[in-house]
């Protein structure tokens, strides 16, 4: 196998240790690295649950006194500033690395080329942009986060054959099976927040919690977009808010007294300007970014997926296509809109579909 061969399946193995952490280390993002010596794997590491330890001390720290001499290669630029934690950069160059193979540049204005200048300074050879595009989507939100001021939005859709997403009344209908039903729960887990409107919170009740044996405590924080905080004090939501967090993004005008109620219980109430379909998304995606939220996986109904749409906010969508068709009476998937203002949409393009049983899952991307 050449060198560079060689590269690339280290790198792999680091990126696919990097996307363990997603949803799991906000505001971190989800670095993996890994330290060969000799062709051989001295030390993986991942950044831990809640952002630290990163990912490079701890392939140091599993490497040992193996890490001299040896190779690291990272999915994200290692840092160069003090934050929490010291430096990676320091950490690499006390080990003795000698050599850097690293995904990408990291955008925050902290380390900008600073970890790479770092480490060259101190005579450690630095490659960067191997598999750049593979690590560019695993670091979206942590990207969009420090680019934009808001979190990587993708919107989930699971519709009918015939493109609805409920009966009329917005009564709730099992649309796919256990094995789409299994994939959104991986979804959850994988994105720091998931975000709701109060429509589905009043109609569904849901939990909004990843319930994959094993994955229970990687459960995303859960968002209500609910302008006058109508969230019932009753509601699983509410009554789950001090084991996983929820917080609802209310009008500046909500009233004070069903705050009250809602803190009592343990929620977090967000305030921001309203709209005229309820709050403004661009002000609550600001606030969820300076809360530390990088993912967020939008599982609303209709109307608040439109808003995502119309707002040109969603940067991913997850489609889950039932085989079973609803009917005319049936809620179509986008409130105003009829479905190919995503499918057909010049913004977003399909990028992958595979079969989950009888449904099938379909991938869109920001263009």
């Amino acid at each position: 196998m050449t060198a560079r061969a060689d590269d690339e399946r280290f790198m792999s193995l680091a990126l696919a240790l990097g996307r363990r952490g997603l949803g799991n280390t906000w505001p971190n993002p989800a670095v993996g690295a890994v330290v060969v010596k000799g062709g051989e794997i001295a030390g993986r590491g991942w950044t831990q649950p809640g952002g630290r330890p990163h990912a490079e001390t701890e392939a140091l720290r599993r490497a040992g006194a193996a890490a001299r001499g040896a190779t690291l290669y990272a999915t994200l630029e290692p840092c160069s500033h003090h934050g929490k934690t010291p430096p990676c950069a320091d950490a690499i160059i006390a080990a003795g690395i000698a050599r850097v193979v690293s995904a990408i540049e990291d955008p925050n204005p902290e380390v900008a080329g600073q970890g790479y200048a770092r480490l060259r300074a101190a005579g450690i050879a630095v490659e960067d942009g191997l598999k750049a595009r593979e690590a560019a989507h695993d670091h979206d939100g942590h990207i969009r986060r420090v680019r934009d001021g808001r979190p990587h939005v993708t919107l989930k859709l699971a519709i009918s054959a015939d493109g609805k997403a409920a009966l009329a009344g917005r009564k709730p209908v099992a649309i796919t099976s256990e094995a789409a039903n299994a994939r959104v729960h991986l979804l959850r887990a994988m994105h720091d927040a998931i975000l709701t409107g109060i429509g589905t919170a009043l109609s569904d009740d849901p939990l909004l919690t990843c319930r994959l044996p094993g994955m229970e405590n990687r459960s995303p924080a859960r968002v209500v977009l609910d302008r006058d905080l109508r969230l019932p004090v009753g509601s699983r939501l509410v009554s789950t808010a001090r084991d996983i967090r929820v917080w609802v993004i209310a009008g500046a005008d909500a009233p004070a007294q069903n705050e009250t109620a809602l803190r009592k219980a343990g929620v977090e109430i967000l305030r921001t300007k309203p709209s005229a379909n309820g709050v403004d998304l661009a002000a609550t995606l600001a606030l969820l970014a300076n809360k530390g939220i990088t993912r967020l996986l939008v599982e609303g109904g209709p109307k608040v997926a439109a808003s995502f749409l119309n707002t040109d906010l969603v940067d991913e969508a997850v489609l889950l296509r039932g085989p079973q068709t609803i009917g005319p009476s049936g809620i179509d998937a986008l409130a105003g809109m009829p479905l190919d203002v995503l499918t057909a949409s010049s913004r977003l393009t399909l990028s992958g579909q595979d079969m989950l049983g009888p449904d099938m899952i379909q991938f869109y991307e920001r263009t």
